[in-house]
C-alpha cells in the first residue's frame, strides 16, 4: 500500500479537513509539496478549485522535483464553490454538476490518477424522492465512470455520513447500489471517519468488500490524524491486506495541532502499520 497527503487549493475550503491548504500562501502548492515528500509521503491528493484553474504545469514540475505522484484528485468544489451536485431537482444543474466532474476527471487522467465524487452526490429532499435520488446518482455515475475507464481510470465515490448525505452511508450498500446498477467501472472510497459513524465493525467491512475499495481516506474517528482519536488501525492495514488492496491510504485530516504535526503523525502511524 501507498501514502498520500492531502493538499487543498479551495480557498472557501480553507476550514475543511485537509493537511495543507494553499489559500493566501505565495507558495502554498509548492510548500505543500516540499512537505509532504519532507514527511516521506508517496503522494499528494489534490482538491481543486476546477478543471480550468488546475495548475497543472505548476504540479508537474513539482511532483518530479520531490519524487511525488498525484494519488486522486478531488471535485468537491463544485459543491462547495457552486452548490452543483448530482441529485438537483433541475436536470440543468444536474447536467451542470456532471460536467464540472467530467473535467476533473480528464485533469486527473492526465496524471494517471482517479476522480472522486463525495460532496457532489447530493441528496435526496422535498423535491427529490430517495428513488428519484438513487436514479440521478446511477445516470451520472454510469456517464462518469465510462469517461473515466475510456482513460484508463476508475471513477471513486464516496459514502458519506449520515450528517452529510442521506444516499448511501453504510460501505455495503454502497457496493449493493454499484452492482445492482451495473457500475463495474466505479470502485469505493471508503473513509476510516465515515466509516466509524456507520460501520459496527471497519475491519469486517473492508473485508466483505473485495476489490470494490479502491481509495482509502486514512483519518481516525475524530477527523485528526491517525493516532490522535479512538480507531484501531492495526486490523484495518489486515483487512485491506486480506482483500488485496495495493492503493493508496490517503490523510484526509484537519491539520491539527499544525499541519506539519498531523503529516508527522500520519506518517508515523502509517509506518508502524504497513512495516
Amino acid at each position: 500500500m501507498k501514502t498520500a497527503v492531502t493538499i487543498c487549493l479551495v480557498p472557501e475550503a480553507r476550514l475543511g479537513p485537509f493537511v495543507f491548504h494553499t489559500a493566501g500562501a505565495a507558495d502554498g502548492l509548492a510548500d505543500a509539496c516540499r512537505a509532504a515528500a519532507a514527511a516521506g509521503f508517496d503522494a499528494v491528493e489534490i482538491f481543486p478549485q476546477s478543471a480550468e484553474t488546475f495548475p497543472a504545469a505548476e504540479l508537474r514540475g513539482l511532483l518530479a522535483a520531490h519524487g511525488l505522484r498525484v494519488a486522486a484528485v478531488g471535485t468537491g468544489a463544485g459543491w462547495v464553490c457552486r452548490k452543483l451536485h448530482l441529485c438537483h431537482a433541475d436536470a440543468a444543474v444536474r447536467a451542470e454538476a456532471t460536467a464540472f466532474i467530467a473535467g476533473l476527471i480528464d485533469v486527473a487522467a492526465a496524471f494517471d490518477a482517479p476522480a472522486i465524487i463525495g460532496s457532489m452526490q447530493g441528496r435526496s429532499d422535498g423535491e427529490v424522492s430517495a428513488e428519484a435520488a438513487a436514479d440521478h446518482l446511477a445516470a451520472a455515475l454510469a456517464t462518469l465512470g465510462q469517461r473515466a475507464a475510456g482513460l484508463g481510470q476508475v471513477l471513486l465515490y464516496e459514502p458519506l455520513n449520515r450528517y452529510e448525505s442521506n444516499l448511501f452511508n453504510r460501505q455495503a450498500d454502497a457496493a449493493a447500489f454499484l452492482a445492482a446498477r451495473g457500475l463495474g467501472t466505479v470502485r469505493l472510497l471508503c473513509d476510516l471517519f465515515h466509516m466509524n459513524i456507520e460501520e459496527a465493525d471497519l475491519a469486517a467491512t473492508l473485508g466483505g468488500l473485495g476489490p470494490r475499495v479502491g481509495h482509502v481516506h486514512w483519518a481516525d474517528s475524530n477527523r485528526r490524524a491517525m493516532g490522535l482519536g479512538h480507531t484501531a488501525p492495526g486490523p484495518v492495514v489486515a483487512a485491506l491486506r486480506g482483500i488485496g488492496y495495493d492503493g493508496f491510504l490517503s490523510a484526509e485530516v484537519f491539520p491539527l495541532p499544525t499541519a506539519d504535526a498531523a503529516a508527522r503523525q500520519t506518517i508515523r502511524s502509517l509506518r508502524d502499520h504497513l512495516a
